[in-house]
């Protein structure tokens, strides 16, 4: 049988990975997809001198690969938004396969991307964009296909686990391990979209449109970073049974769905409270499975690789097959998706911890608590520690609340003449309902 010729555009670190898995286990994939996979070209800016491309099309174009007639399917590892979306429409234009590793790509610009696969009768796989190596798509597309899902959280950014697990273990403060994650590569020079929580924004806009049927609304995901959670947090939410992790969180409600990032305390026997390091797993509930957790390299070469090549397995399985009998981009048929309503972080439930420097005098938790109370708000839980100063610390947990109320308490509580300084609040989940 014919072999099926792929295009590589992107040498980097996973165009890479991806190129040694294809070549390293070439016969090993072809039997598994019934045809041999052929690298036909790469695009690459620069020489990789890791790669061998000896026998193999070299290109500085990668608009090059998504037009040459002999392509079979183009693997876009370039990542961005742009010129990455304008690749993989070329491509599609060209009735090529598309499969992708760029998270980004597909959350912002997915609805357009696959509303046009559909149209040309090709697919767009994108396995490698949301956890690495880590099968969670085609697990939640596939493997829990017969579960309304309730809700899923997921710890989806290996370099913010790396800091919060050093934090934790080591007591070290945010600026200290973020360096270390830089000199180390888990971090880029520019950390934001990692520690600001945009990069597991991205994921967890495509697990939550394959999880619900939804289209992608990456501009309706709550988003917040780690950058302000300090050694003394850390040490507060052990001491209270819980651990700090940065959290995607979305879940089905009556209202809409929730589609938040943010760092969460979650307690400390969870099973995504022992997930440390650069690792990532992914927590979903489903109503007929109940848990199940998806753990593993959630980046890096060969791991991501793994996922692209998978992908690429997949395309070549069903290359004879039409669109209606595909499994559907978004898990669910294009003409079924729901117009359910993504809510605003102010119409979610959560429960809260508060952090609060006041002013050491009689009386000033009772204000703070006789806010709360009037608001309907029930502390679970107060730390209050006495140093010597003229200011204390107050650690509160309360229980779950409207956000808005909170933040009107939370209002009130900072315009209190004893309040000093800004109030640090961090959500509770508990990951069991």
């Amino acid at each position: 049988m014919k072999p099926v010729k792929v295009g590589i555009c992107g040498m980097g670190t996973v165009g890479g990975g991806t190129f040694d898995v294809l070549t390293r286990n070439a016969e090993e994939i072809a039997r598994r997809a019934g045809r041999r996979i052929e690298i036909a070209a790469v695009a690459m800016r620069r020489p990789n001198p890791a790669i061998d491309t000896t026998g193999v099309h070299v290109t500085a174009d990668v608009f090059e690969i998504a037009t040459n007639p002999e392509i079979d399917i183009v693997i876009e590892l370039i990542g961005g938004y742009d010129t990455a979306r304008d690749l993989v429409m070329t491509a599609i234009q060209n009735g090529k396969h598309v499969v992708t590793a760029n998270k980004a790509l597909i959350a912002v610009h997915g609805n357009e991307i696959f509303a046009a696969a559909q149209e040309k009768n090709v697919m767009v796989a994108f396995e490698a964009s949301v956890a690495g190596g880590i099968p969670v798509i085609k697990a939640i597309r596939e493997g829990l296909a017969a579960n309304k899902i309730d809700w899923l959280a997921g710890i989806i950014n290996g370099t913010g686990n790396f800091i919060l697990t050093e934090m934790r273990e080591k007591g070290r403060d945010f600026a200290d391990v973020l360096a270390e994650a830089q000199a180390l590569g888990y971090a880029e020079a520019d950390p934001t979209f990692d520690v600001e929580g945009i990069d597991a924004a991205h994921k967890l806009t495509i697990l939550a449109s394959i999880a619900y049927g939804i289209p992608l609304q990456f501009d309706k995901a709550y988003t917040e970073g780690i950058s302000k959670i300090t050694a003394e947090d850390v040490n507060y939410a052990e001491e209270l049974g819980f651990r700090i992790k940065h959290l995607g969180i979305t879940r089905r409600t009556e209202t809409g769905i929730e589609l938040r990032v943010h760092p969460t305390l979650i307690p400390e026997n969870a099973l995504l409270a022992n997930v440390n390091g650069v690792m990532n797993a992914v927590l979903v509930d489903g109503d007929a499975v109940g848990q199940t957790l998806y753990y593993g390299p959630g980046a890096g070469a060969l791991p991501t690789a793994s996922a692209v090549v998978a992908d690429v397995v997949d395309v070549v399985r069903t290359l004879t097959a039409d669109r209606d009998n595909r499994v559907p981009h978004l898990a669910f048929q294009p003409a079924e998706l729901s117009d359910a309503r993504i809510l605003p972080v102010e119409e979610v439930n959560s429960a809260y911890y508060l952090r609060l420097q006041v002013a050491e005098r009689p009386g000033v938790l009772a204000h703070i608590a006789r806010i709360l109370g009037d608001k309907g708000i029930n502390i679970e839980a107060i730390i209050q520690k006495q140093v010597d100063d003229d200011q204390v610390p107050v650690i509160l947990l309360t229980q779950r609340v409207l956000e808005s109320t909170m933040n009107e308490a939370l209002r009130e509580i900072a315009a209190l003449p004893d309040t000093v300084g800004e109030i640090t609040r961090i959500r509770v989940e508990q990951l069991a309902d």
